[in-house]
C-alpha cells in the first residue's frame, strides 16, 4: 500500500478555509482547529505544523487566518 502526503502551505490552508467559509460550512468566528473536520486526519499534523511555523494558534479564529475578504461588487 502506498500513501502519499500532501504538503500544505499557508496559502493552501487559507484557500481551503476561505472556500469553507464562502460555502457557509464554517464561520469566520470559529477557531482554526475546526478545519480538522475537513482535512484528512493523516494530513492534519502537516497542517498543524505549518500553522505553528506561521505563528497561528489552533484557538485563533478562522478570520485571523483568512484575513479580510474583498468584494468585487462594492
Amino acid at each position: 500500500m502506498t500513501y502519499t502526503t500532501v504538503q500544505y502551505s499557508l496559502d493552501i490552508i487559507r484557500d481551503e478555509a476561505l472556500e469553507l467559509v464562502q460555502k457557509g460550512v464554517l464561520s469566520r468566528q470559529q477557531p482554526i482547529y475546526t478545519l480538522c473536520q475537513y482535512i484528512p486526519a493523516r494530513e492534519w499534523a502537516c497542517v498543524e505544523g505549518e500553522l505553528e511555523q506561521c505563528n497561528f494558534l489552533l484557538r485563533d479564529r478562522i478570520a485571523d487566518l483568512i484575513g479580510s475578504e474583498q468584494w468585487d461588487n462594492d
